[in-house]
């Protein structure tokens, strides 16, 4: 899927990440396109990151968040915050 909350409320944003869930849940593989790194988070066992068509960094959310790579090419030189 591809944006899968763009353009949603959060209400909807909501509704849309529940039913992701139930998809997830049942064993079946759930490919997401997204930016929005609360859905991200809360959906997924695995996170892979790519910058300029370049994969940078690849792993458990909680780890990938914190990639100082991730972090340059999402946030810029010299970012140091990790409260993604």
């Amino acid at each position: 899927m591809d944006e899968v909350v763009a353009g949603a409320t959060p209400s909807e944003a909501a509704e849309m990440v529940a039913l992701v869930r139930k998809v997830r849940d049942r064993g079946i593989t759930v490919l997401i396109v997204e930016h929005v790194m609360k859905v991200i988070m809360g959906l997924s066992d695995r996170v892979i990151v790519m910058d300029q068509g370049c994969l940078i960094a690849n792993g458990e959310p909680q780890k990938v968040v914190k990639d100082p790579r991730v972090l340059t090419a999402y946030f810029g030189e010299g970012y140091v915050g990790t409260d993604v």
